[in-house]
């Protein structure tokens, strides 16, 4: 009677477990490359640094504009009557300066070119009355076209406030560009590595599952045993015990399964799908691999040229050289040389106020129109040659600016050698735990077909009442052991081949990944 209540017992636990079972959510399969896919779609690290290489991107096209062509454009209206303390002021009788009125319109064009210096075009007009008895023409048209180069000799002539920002923006994008290059290898390897580890669990799930139905089948021999009379009915405790605690490990490698499927979630799912969150992922990917060397100069070496880290501190310190370029710069004398060419253009009418002797020169009466005609004569022109300089005295905010601008660039390259230092420390590291990984997986795969065979030995010896339930319990043990310990190598192996591609820089590439664009990520 008591044999037959623990079977009643024990069918009713399985029935109840099954009825559990159904009542989760329906499965839904998932390969690695899919994972991937989901992750670079859904990480908002990843979406954070997009925009940052966007804005980068933005700040180089923003930087550039320093050579957009400049137009200004320039009207304005003059009354005056200024004193002059002269007996030949040209006042009209009774008053003390003539009266004068201008109007006059411009425009310019003036570019920065690449060497610093800047060239300029101005075309001018001006019509201008007045009752001045010295002016003989009223109105008069007055203009000008005319180019002008400044080019600096000393200081701005290596680097300027142009040329820097570009520098600086150029850097800030790849910078920008290694960030976005690290976080994608970082979402990837993490992927993997929570991949791997839902992979492991649901093998660990297996291999407790299969250990409590060992256990079930050495408990009915066991009670069998009991019932012809072989054993006593004190036998029974060490299997059944024995079965309770292995369901007790079978129901935390499920939770763990759970808790590694919820962290896969976490890395692959979007906030806007919440029937996705409450699907059960069933991993499609298996764990074995075959182990191969790692030829550790040529992982140095592909480290140190294709880490974002690298990148990263390779564009701080470009920024800090351009900023030490200018900061030397500012230390020297300003000498600009200038070469200016202008032509000028008169025309217009008598002004009444002079009488006949001002009457215009001939060739000159007509309107702003002949004014222009008159610029390609060439006969009123003006050519300049100068050369300015400007020394500061002391200039110690400069020179003081030199040198932290060179304490800067001495440690951003410290800091990136102290980084190529800690990549090669982190290869070799890498390279090992592939190495060891590997070999763990031969020698697990060795215990585990051993203590297969030490089961199944054991198990003949106990039915021909040769052996224990507590030899063969262990033994089952032992080969639980042995499942796990390989399971656990494969997975170690998995791992370390991810962290190996990471720090040598080739994960993105392995696997795939390409960066088209600042909003283009995407996953082959």
């Amino acid at each position: 009677m008591k044999s037959s209540a623990i079977l009643r017992s024990a069918l009713a636990a399985l029935l109840a477990w099954s009825a559990a079972a159904g009542a989760q959510p329906v499965e839904r399969s998932i390969r690695l490359d899919e994972a991937l896919r989901l992750a670079l779609a859904h990480d908002e690290a990843i979406a954070v640094r997009r925009e940052a290489l966007a804005a980068a991107e933005a700040g180089v096209d923003g930087a550039r504009g320093a050579y957009d062509p400049r137009l200004g454009v320039e009207a304005a209206w003059r009354e005056s009557r200024l004193p002059a303390n002269s007996s030949f002021s040209g006042a009209p009788a009774g008053r003390l300066a003539p009266t004068a009125e201008t109007g006059e319109a411009g425009v310019t064009v003036e570019q920065l070119l690449p060497t610093g210096g800047r060239v300029g075009l101005r075309v001018l007009g001006a019509r201008a009355t007045t009752d001045g008895l010295f002016e003989p023409l009223s109105p008069a048209y007055e203009t000008r076209v005319g180019v002008e180069l400044r080019q600096p000799l000393l200081r701005d002539r290596a680097v300027d406030g142009a040329r820097l920002g570009l520098r600086l923006a150029a850097s800030d994008r790849a910078g920008a560009a290694a960030d976005l290059g690290r976080q994608l290898a970082d979402t990837v390897a993490a992927v993997e590595r929570a991949y791997w580890t839902l992979v492991a669990a649901h093998r660990e799930v297996e291999v407790r599952r299969e250990a409590v139905r060992l256990a079930e089948e050495q408990l009915a021999e066991t009670e069998a045993r009991i019932e012809t009379g072989a054993v006593p009915e004190t036998e029974i405790a060490q299997p059944r015990a024995e079965l309770e605690r292995r369901r007790g490990e079978l129901l935390a490698a499920r939770e763990g399964a759970i808790r590694a499927e919820s962290a896969l979630k976490l890395l692959i799912l979007g906030d806007g799908e919440p029937d996705r969150w409450t699907e059960r992922l069933a991993p499609q990917e298996g764990l074995e691999a075959t182990p191969e060397p790692v030829d550790v100069g040529a992982a140095m070496a592909a480290a140190l040229a294709a880490r974002p880290e690298v990148a990263r501190l390779e564009a701080e310190l470009e920024r800090r050289r351009a900023e030490r370029a200018l900061a030397r710069d500012a230390v020297l004398p300003a000498l600009d040389a200038v070469v200016s060419y202008d032509r000028y253009g008169l025309a217009g009418d008598a002004n009444p106020a002079a009488g006949p002797s001002g009457a215009p020169l001939a060739g000159l009466r007509g309107g702003l129109g002949d004014s222009f005609d008159r610029l390609g004569d060439g006969e009123l022109e003006d050519t300049r040659v100068a050369l300015l300089l400007s020394v500061p005295i002391g200039n110690r905010e400069a020179r003081a600016g030199a040198v932290a601008a060179e304490s800067a660039e001495r440690r951003a390259a410290a800091e990136l050698a102290g980084l190529r230092k800690a990549i090669r420390a982190e290869v070799l590291d890498a390279g090992a735990a592939l190495e060891t990984a590997g070999q763990r997986i031969e020698t697990a795969r060795a215990a585990r077909d051993a203590a297969e065979v030490q089961l199944e030995s054991e198990r003949l010896r106990f039915r021909s009442g040769l052996s224990t339930n507590f030899l063969v319990l262990t033994r089952q043990n032992d080969l639980s052991r042995a499942r796990l310990d390989e399971i656990a190598a494969q997975t170690d192996y998995r791992r370390a081949e991810t962290e190996l591609a990471r720090v040598t820089g080739n994960l993105l590439a392995q696997r795939g990944v390409e960066i088209d664009a600042p909003r283009a990520t995407t996953a082959r």
